[in-house]
């Protein structure tokens, strides 16, 4: 066993058969498994990097085990991690790697018509063979019993929204179970990373999760800066700073709105989409983008414009007042107090993130917890206790409250234009791998890459907030009435698309 140590990550190698013992260790003492990343490209070789993360202080661990490719197979982590059973899964899809012992063994990624043998990142892989119907129907658990019946829902929806499927067991309105099916449209986004240049995968990066732009950018650029030993100006940070919470203000008012119309209030929503055009223009006059496109960058940010604070506080105001309509509404408040609870325990437990994990008292904030600006350690993480809906809507609220203060008084520290550094001239010795841990506005996103001696990628590992966040939606809907599935839905918000990568 070897072990190399660096300023903000430690990278400890072993062997399959230590892997349970060392994991534990970090687990106990309070990290996280922030992702696994399987790789198949050193010649022959399979490796496994799980990534252990704490804070604060800010700290990353990675242990890195080698596999013989010929039985690619370690020993699973499930016992100790909801989260690693899940990568466990999702890795044995994509690269065929087997977890012994794991109590859920079956298919997570693929589908029915994904041929049996074909694991699609392996770097022998080949072209697809044809697909058919190896698998057969996903084994779906039945719930029997008197009264009970079964209500699917999807894969295909209404509106923009991707596919997924949902499978409700009931009896009479009440909820017994609710399995969600995902990855109907697996993109193998993380393989369309390698062999980019670091500024020709940025694209990709802002369209992980489509309401995600700056989130996703800023994680990746903190990755590849790590990688390439590419140092930021804390001027360039800054702004950045303020686009992930410009990003966060349109979302979470965004879903204030939404939560209200799906209690029958359309008005509130009404004047929560109004809001939300405000700051999305307000987006394209900062980036020239109403997405907020453009403006995080490698080494550095672009502001075309500072966000006018003014204009900023009238629109907080605004949205305060709508909140202050929505509490007040007896209606409102009776739907969203006590709705699909995820208790403390439930969220700890299956590794929830972002306002999912705070809403039910977790102080989960990559800003307090992994801060890259000078000043943002000192970040106090909103929290409630109930995990409720009211909870969920309550953690917005406050968030958007947050946001608007924290960007006007950073606007007062910045200018607007480009501020970036060039990355070290010449090519590095050796490759090397980098980490980026961001806030988004669901959650914790964490980006890994690993570059090649000219800097090209040669693998990136991606992880939006909802993977660890969809395992929850089920266990807060048990008990819960079908007719709140749309609103307990929409107070989780989760993403099909930062899932099915």
């Amino acid at each position: 066993m070897t072990s190399i140590a660096s300023t903000q990550r430690s990278v400890i190698e072993l062997g399959p058969e230590a892997l349970p013992a060392r994991a534990g260790q970090l687990l106990a003492s309070g990290y996280r498994l922030a992702l696994v990343a399987a790789h198949h490209d050193d010649g022959d070789a399979l490796r496994v990097v799980y990534l252990f993360t704490s804070g604060p202080p800010d700290s990353r661990i990675e242990l890195r085990v080698r596999l013989d490719p010929r039985r690619p197979q370690l020993p699973s982590l499930a016992a100790l991690s909801f989260p690693a059973s899940r990568f466990e899964r999702e890795m044995h899809d994509l690269y065929g790697v087997i977890p012994l012992d794991h109590p859920q063994p079956r298919r997570l990624l693929r589908h029915h018509h994904w041929p049996r043998g074909w694991y699609p990142m392996r770097a022998d892989a080949g072209p697809p063979p044809e697909f058919g119907d190896p698998e057969g129907p996903y084994p779906f658990l039945n719930v029997e019993g008197p009264g009970v019946y079964e209500i699917p829902v999807g894969p295909v929806h209404a509106g923009l929204i991707e596919p997924g499927h949902f499978r409700f067991s009931v009896v009479g309105e009440t909820i017994l179970k609710l399995k969600a099916r995902l990855w109907f449209v697996h993109k193998g986004l993380e393989k369309l990373f390698q062999g980019r240049d670091l500024a020709d995968a940025l694209p990709l990066a802002e369209r992980v999760s489509g309401d995600t732009a700056v989130g996703h950018a800023l994680a990746y650029c903190l990755a590849v800066e790590d990688a390439a030993g590419w140092p930021v100006p804390a001027h360039a940070q800054r702004k950045r700073a303020i686009l992930l919470e410009l990003e966060r203000l349109y979302n979470h008012t965004n879903d204030i709105g939404a939560i209200c119309n799906d209690v029958g209030h359309g008005i509130l929503n009404s004047h929560a989409l109004r809001i939300r055009e405000q700051l999305l223009r307000l987006n394209a006059e900062v980036t020239g983008h109403r997405l907020l496109r453009g403006g995080v960058i490698p080494g550095g940010a672009h502001l075309r414009t500072l966000p006018d604070t003014g204009h900023l506080h009238a629109i907080a105001a605004d949205i305060a007042e709508i909140i202050h309509l929505a509490l007040g509404h007896s209606v409102v408040a009776d739907r969203l107090t006590g709705t699909a609870i995820l208790s403390r325990d439930a969220a700890r437990d299956l590794g929830t993130l972002g306002y999912v994990a705070r809403a039910s008292g977790l102080p989960v904030d990559a800003r307090h917890q992994h801060p890259f600006y000078d000043g943002e350690e000192v970040f106090t993480p909103v929290t409630r206790d109930t995990g409720d809906v009211l909870a969920r809507f309550m953690v917005r609220a406050d968030e958007i409250a947050a946001s608007a203060a924290l960007i006007t008084a950073l606007t007062s520290t910045v200018t607007a234009g480009t501020t970036r550094t060039e990355p070290p001239t010449g090519t590095t010795a050796r490759a090397a791998s980098g980490v980026g841990i961001v806030e988004g506005w669901r959650g914790t996103i964490t980006h890994r890459v690993e570059l090649a001696p000219d800097r090209t990628l040669t693998r990136a590992k991606v992880v939006d907030p909802s993977f660890f966040n969809w395992p929850a939606l089920p266990i807060a809907l048990r008990g819960a009435i079908v007719p709140d599935f749309p609103l307990v839905n929409k107070s989780f918000n989760l993403s099909y698309a930062g899932n099915d990568l």
